[in-house]
């Protein structure tokens, strides 16, 4: 018989996690409170994780511990010690982004489960092949998918996979915005993201939500995701309130068992939306149709009548675990139950001899007084009774019997069962370019990334490679052929569906003798490995510690592009056994999308590749397509060129152009070969302010 999906709920309270035990779910996801992306959630601190795990293990219900934020090299030992406690407590999983850390979890904790979080961005079957090759059981899939998409991925692998099937949806591919962090220093991928898409943000400039979505909901799909083999249902929210939890998870039990009504499915609209809830990307149906923000009557909705009724769900105690009964009662003997619930086994003995009787007890009469589990997680499933004829037991010798019984299986059950932690070192690479102290350092080389063959400057002085879109494949490799600087394409970072394209694009320019591709991706990685290419690693890789460069350069990545939210001194401090870059120049991409906020107003037809978004400021974002996705660029390009003294520790600068000229390009890359200040506005990125 097909097993039916893990039903996995959000916990960002102990609140939570109550409500979504008692309302049905198989497993929880929460955080501690360090180095989890909803670090503004409650969270759990030691006290709180433990009686957590207790709760849970006594009902089977099995615990995600989310470590899904980018981890810095100070760092990386107090995100060691997180997993020393969580291996103390006997959790299940630990869902992680940063590759670093998940190396180092699989050295400290082999018996604990380590799943790709969502934040990885993987949306494509080499890049869940490379996953499994890495020791993840399991891939959190990108909210972005269609129905199809998934169901070809499935069938590509036998890895675990799971899916957010309702809640909050960014507009960005997660793992691959940077929005917050460059506009106020609170990054995404440390998991304080302010959510400034929320705000007005228009490409008509009236002050539209035109980066605000709706909340996705698949409740009406989940046999369907059942019968595509989807192994896990993922619901967001450990932002929200218990009641949110309680009304999700019992909409999504209901749904699998047939029995979802439409006042379950109000009660979970009114406690939280944002107008109404979208399965645009599932059902391959983008558009402005899949856009909402929080409105009066969304708030208003959430009422305490509505509350109230949610809090019903979760008040008593869930009696989900079956407890099989055997009562003895012998002449001059002490009376005894016996209690076995999943496996365990325990036994009450009782304090008075059985009496003789008159009126001999009828067993009909003790088993109905077994049968009495109510205000426990247990409920009785079979019983025997081994009675001597002629006897009495008093009820109240029964009933102490059954809960001393019972409270023993439940401190039994609930028991922590720590797992094994091996204290490995955390090592690092010595700098492929670390030099001793007398030997003089040369200046970083430029790398180039291009829209079009047309901006290669005139002047390649201390250039070392140009990076042009894949997507542009065909045009540049006619027009490079003689170029005197190794040529190399970047892999789109959003490639949902067109695997085999980017496949194909990379074998034919390897043909035609281009065989260096920018990466920005594990599944840019994975297919520039199976293509066999020289792989550069981009900046979204988010090399953001030592480990990670090191987990990069065992990928065959030939060279790293560190993480922009890296401060420069962390930068330089950051060693790899590969040479190491950073974003020099241009307009950081902020967001990667599917849903074309410009598209969505004013059609492709009148677009031109030129347009922008406008903030509630004025200010102006320039959005250009790639590959079938969108990318919302920074207002203003990084520049660093009088500053090239504190980047020696570098081995290159990666320039990004995307609308400059030929002219312009010469001229920035003049700029900072003799260390001119900028022209024009700026920013300096995060590189002297960094991000929380």
């Amino acid at each position: 018989m097909k097993q039916s999906p893990e039903l996995l709920a959000p916990a960002g309270s102990f609140d939570s996690v109550v409500a979504a035990v008692r309302c049905g779910a198989d497993a929880v996801y929460l955080g501690t409170k360090a180095f989890n992306a909803r670090r503004n959630a409650d969270n759990f601190d030691d006290a709180a994780l433990r009686d957590a795990i207790r709760l849970c293990r006594l009902h089977g219900v099995k615990v995600h511990i989310t470590l899904n934020t980018l981890v810095s090299d100070a760092e990386l030992p107090k995100a060691k010690a997180v997993i020393r406690h969580v291996c103390a407590l006997g959790a299940d999983v630990l869902i992680l982004q940063d590759l670093g850390l998940a190396r180092l979890a699989k050295q400290c904790a082999p018996d604990l489960a380590r799943h790709a979080s969502t934040q990885m961005s993987v949306q494509t079957a080499a890049g869940i092949a490379l996953l499994k090759d890495l020791g993840y059981s399991r891939a959190v899939l990108p909210r972005e998918l269609t129905r199809d998409e998934i169901a070809a991925l499935r069938a590509s692998t036998d890895l675990e996979l799971e899916l957010f099937i309702h809640g909050a949806q960014c507009m960005c591919v997660s793992g691959q915005c940077l929005m917050s962090a460059m506009l106020g220093s609170r990054s995404g991928n440390r998991g304080l993201c302010a959510q400034p898409c929320r705000l007005p943000f228009s490409a008509d400039n009236t002050e539209r939500y035109d980066l605000s979505l709706k909340d996705l909901s698949l409740m009406d799909r989940l046999p369907a995701l059942a019968d595509l083999g989807v192994d896990s249902f993922k619901i967001e929210g450990r932002m929200k309130r218990a009641e949110y939890v309680a009304a999700a998870v019992t909409n999504a039990r209901r749904a699998l068992e047939g029995s979802r009504d439409a006042a379950t499915a109000d009660a979970l609209r009114a406690v939280f939306s944002r107008q109404g809830f979208t399965s645009g990307y599932f059902d391959n149906d983008r558009g402005s149709h899949m856009f909402g923000v929080r409105t009066k009557e969304d708030v208003t909705a959430a009422n305490s009548k509505v509350l109230s009724a949610l809090q019903h769900l979760y008040e008593k105690e869930r009696a989900d675990v079956p407890v099989d009964f055997h009562l003895t009662v012998r002449q001059n003997a002490l009376p005894t139950l016996t209690a076995a619930a999943r496996g365990t086994t325990v036994t009450a003995v009782g304090t008075a001899l059985p009496q003789p009787a008159e009126k001999p007890m009828a067993p009909d009469a003790l088993e109905a007084r077994l049968q009495k589990c109510g205000g426990t997680a247990f409920y009785a499933n079979h019983i025997e009774i081994d009675l001597d004829t002629g006897l009495f037991v008093a009820a109240s010798e029964i009933n102490a019997l059954r809960r001393g019984a019972l409270e023993q299986l439940t401190e039994a059950l609930s028991a922590v069962k720590p797992l094994r932690f091996t204290d490995a070192p955390i090592t690092a690479h010595r700098s492929a370019g670390e030099k001793s102290d007398n030997v003089c350092k040369l200046p970083p080389k430029f790398r180039l990334l291009l829209e079009s063959p047309s901006q290669i400057p005139q002047d390649l002085t201390n250039v070392e490679n140009l990076y042009f879109p894949l997507e542009t494949e065909e045009k540049v490799v006619e027009n490079v052929k003689n170029c005197p600087i190794p040529v190399g394409f970047e892999v789109p970072r959003g490639i949902f569906g067109r695997e085999a394209d980017v496949k194909k694009k990379l074998l034919h320019a390897k043909a035609n003798g281009v065989s260096i591709a920018l990466c920005e991706t594990l599944d840019a990685v994975a297919l520039a490995r199976q293509c066999d290419m020289e792989i550069h690693g981009g900046w979204a890789l988010h090399c953001f510690n030592s480990l990670t460069a090191g987990v990069l350069a065992d990928l065959s990545v030939k060279s790293i592009t560190l993480s922009p939210e890296l401060t420069l001194q962390q930068a330089n401090d950051l060693s790899a056994p590969v040479p190491r870059g950073l974003f020099a120049y241009g307009r950081l991409p902020l967001m990667l999308t599917r849903n074309c906020p410009v598209r969505n107003v004013m059609g492709c037809k009148d677009c031109g590749r030129k347009q922008s978004l406008t903030d509630r400021k004025g200010i102006r974002f320039p959005v250009r397509c790639r590959f079938g996705v969108a990318e919302v660029l920074n207002a203003h390009p990084i520049y660093l060129g009088d500053r090239m003294h504190e980047l020696g520790e570098m081995d290159y600068l990666l320039f990004f152009f995307s609308d400059e000229p030929r002219q312009m390009v010469d001229a920035v890359l003049d700029a900072y070969r003799k260390g001119k200040p900028a022209k024009g506005k700026f920013t300096r990125g995060l590189y002297y302010r960094g991000v929380e």
